[in-house]
């Protein structure tokens, strides 16, 4: 059933739209994840314009994500202090990150830099992650505890707040450094950013992997709605036909995924994260790779 998405200009099936929304679903509830690190490149590949992709994409990971939260709510594995000190550094992240993808769209380079960001954050991160959870495995099968590092540096830090729910007493200086980080990612790669916020409080907050998943995705609903009303009114990207078929996919695929998230160990989670996000890494630099007239041809443009 081939449906006409207006501001994307193209047809695409739409029972194909609601397949990846149900899939990027599944993915944001088992890994708090809000999925748009595949979602953003699967619509690349189907043919959306990737600007087009990226702001609608936003749209979607706040029903995804509020879909996948209430799950979490219920379990009470949301750490809803750490969530709001993250989300402060988020919406100021956004702002940014919007302002950057308009200056770079009025200049023509918006799609190229879209992919390049994808490329370079999916293999480093997932690279990452990949080894790091083959660690926690071995130590596992070893029967060691699982490592949990403490960083000095971070607990030296100023403007202390203990947050309960996580058991950590800690500088919030370090959430709003991550939180703008994944703003700004939000805002220009249509990603809830999950894919950097979920390594980053494991790792470098020390918070307990039960208690992220949710706290992440209470953060990520924020900022992907903010994200979203800003590319509505100032890049006018956002298709709405192709967000509700995303949306209806998503909400159904999140409930399924936190169930099966809660039945598989941690360290299965993380490796099979990363195995994804290293796969769709190394489809989008084929891309770029196999078509060097295209990239050649952008680069050119913005040349002149």
């Amino acid at each position: 059933m081939q449906i006409y998405l207006p501001i994307a200009e193209v047809s695409v099936n739409a029972f194909l739209l609601l397949g990846l929304g149900g899939l990027v679903g599944i993915l944001s509830g088992m890994f708090g994840v809000g999925g748009g690190f595949l979602m953003t490149p699967l619509l690349f590949f189907i043919g959306i314009p990737p600007a087009v992709a990226v702001a609608t994409e936003a749209n979607q990971i706040v029903a995804s994500s509020f879909s996948g939260v209430l799950a979490h709510f219920k379990r009470r594995t949301v750490d809803l202090r750490m969530g709001t000190v993250l989300l402060i550094g988020g919406l100021i992240g956004a702002a940014l990150g919007v302002m950057v993808f308009n200056y770079l769209k009025a200049q023509g380079q918006v799609d190229l830099l879209v992919k390049l960001c994808y490329v370079v954050f999916l293999g480093v991160i997932g690279g990452l992650m990949f080894f790091e959870s083959l660690k926690a495995i071995r130590n596992t099968k070893r029967g060691k505890p699982p490592a949990r590092k403490k960083h000095n540096w971070i607990h030296g830090l100023p403007f202390k707040m203990r947050f309960r729910v996580s058991g950590l007493y800690i500088s919030v200086i370090p959430p709003v450094v991550v939180g703008i980080a994944v703003g700004i990612l939000a805002a220009i790669m249509g990603v809830g950013g999950g894919f950097i916020m979920v390594p980053a409080m494991i790792y470098l907050l020390g918070m307990p992997t039960k208690v992220v998943v949710g706290t992440s995705l209470f953060q990520i609903i924020f900022v992907t709605g903010f994200t979203t009303m800003l590319h509505a009114t100032t890049n006018y990207t956002v298709d709405i036909v192709l967000a509700v078929l995303l949306l209806v996919g998503g909400v159904v695929g999140a409930q399924i995924g936190t169930r099966i998230g809660v039945k598989m160990k941690a360290e299965q989670l993380r490796i099979l994260l990363a195995l994804m996000v290293l796969a769709v890494c190394g489809k989008l630099a084929l891309d770029l790779l196999l078509q060097p007239s295209e990239v050649f041809s952008l680069g050119a443009a913005g040349g002149h």
